[in-house]
Parts: structure tokens; C-alpha cells; sequence
């Protein structure tokens, strides 16, 4: 008996019919958590593109007259005029060693006022959420300016009042520098954002026929 041949079937292209699949799928995917993608995409583009606009500022920063950097040296100075306005003989400092503006009080040093301090990347972050939630050009960008004015405002308040309480309570250092004001900063950013998240039209819209 001679051997028979068989062919091959004859089967549709797999590869082609699993892309197709995989875009239906992420068709639906995008369409399901259309909301939550947008807020992503915003809210990383935001806080990527100010970031790194703020790392340039930093990297050419040294070269100006104000150290260690514009905005670390004004908030130093403006937190010592406030702690100054409470009666108290402030003074502010630049460091000869490390980067910082050093904050005293009746000669006593009691602050570093370092890059971190002046509260740009609170403001950043903020930005970034408001902007992924972002609800008219005029009322986002108003809420924007007054969002980052009331960050900086605290921000200086609290620097004056951490290093009040520092001169009077020099024992309670840590409790006061890692806990009770960093709670202050981040706590008002978290209720601006609540506000702004209250303020906005999220009801879905009504299709009349």
C-alpha cells in the first residue's frame, strides 16, 4: 500500500488573530477606566515636566548671587521677618560649609534652611493633582495661584513657628521637625485638594432623547 500524504490544515493566522483581540481589549480596557488613565497620564506628565523644569533651575542656580538658591533664601529671610514680627531677635545666616541659610534667635542657631525647605515640591505635586482634575482653563489656573500663594504663606509660617517652638522647646526637636509640621503642610495640601475635588461638576451627564 503506498504511503498517503497529508497536508497540513489550514488554520488562520494566530498572531494576527491575537492582536486583534488584544486591541479589542484594550479598547474596552481605555473605555472602562477612561477617568483613572486621564488622571495618570496628567498627573505624570504634570509633575514630570515641572520637575524637571525646577532640576534646571537648581542645576544653574549656584551661579546667581542668592544662595544656595532664589527661593530657599527668600523663604530663610521671610520666615526670620516673621519670627522677627513675634517680638523675637531673629536672625538668618548663610552657611560657609554646607548649602543652607541658618536661622537664629538671640544668637542661638536653632534652623537649616535647606533646598528643600522653601515647599517647591509640595507645590509641584500640588499643581500636578489639581491640573489631572482640571476643570476650566480660568477656574484651574485662578485655583492654581491661590493654591500655591496659601503654600508658600504656611509654608513661611510654619518655618517662623518650628523655630520658635525649637528656641522654647529644644528637647521636643524631633517630635516637632518630623511630625507636628510636616503634618501642618502636607495636611492643608490634602484638604486644597478635597476642595477643588468638591468643587467640581463630576455628575455624569444625561442623555435626553
Amino acid at each position: 500500500m503506498g504511503k498517503s500524504i497529508s497536508k497540513p490544515l489550514q488554520t488562520p493566522n494566530t498572531n494576527a488573530v491575537f492582536l486583534l483581540k488584544f486591541y479589542f481589549f484594550l479598547k474596552k480596557l481605555f473605555l472602562k477606566y477612561k477617568a483613572v488613565i486621564r488622571f495618570i497620564i496628567l498627573f505624570l506628565g504634570t509633575y514630570l515636566f515641572l520637575t524637571f523644569l525646577y532640576s534646571l533651575y537648581l542645576k544653574y542656580s549656584h551661579i546667581g548671587t542668592y544662595y544656595p538658591d532664589f527661593f530657599t533664601n527668600l523663604a530663610a529671610k521671610q520666615s526670620n521677618e516673621v519670627i522677627q514680627a513675634f517680638g523675637y531677635n531673629g536672625a538668618v545666616k548663610p552657611d560657609q560649609t554646607e548649602p543652607f541659610m541658618g536661622l537664629y534667635i538671640n544668637d542661638i542657631f536653632l534652623a537649616r534652611i535647606v533646598e528643600g525647605c522653601n515647599a517647591i515640591s509640595i507645590m509641584i505635586l500640588f499643581v500636578a493633582f489639581i491640573v489631572s482634575f482640571a476643570e476650566g482653563i480660568k477656574k484651574t489656573a485662578l485655583y492654581i495661584l491661590g493654591g500655591v500663594a496659601l503654600i508658600y504663606a504656611v509654608n513661611i509660617l510654619r518655618i517662623a513657628l518650628l523655630t520658635i517652638a525649637l528656641y522654647h522647646y529644644p528637647e521636643y526637636t524631633e517630635f516637632l521637625h518630623q511630625i507636628v509640621f510636616p503634618a501642618i503642610i502636607y495636611g492643608m495640601v490634602f484638604l486644597l485638594w478635597l476642595f477643588w475635588v468638591r468643587s467640581l461638576n463630576l455628575k455624569p451627564k444625561k442623555n435626553h432623547e
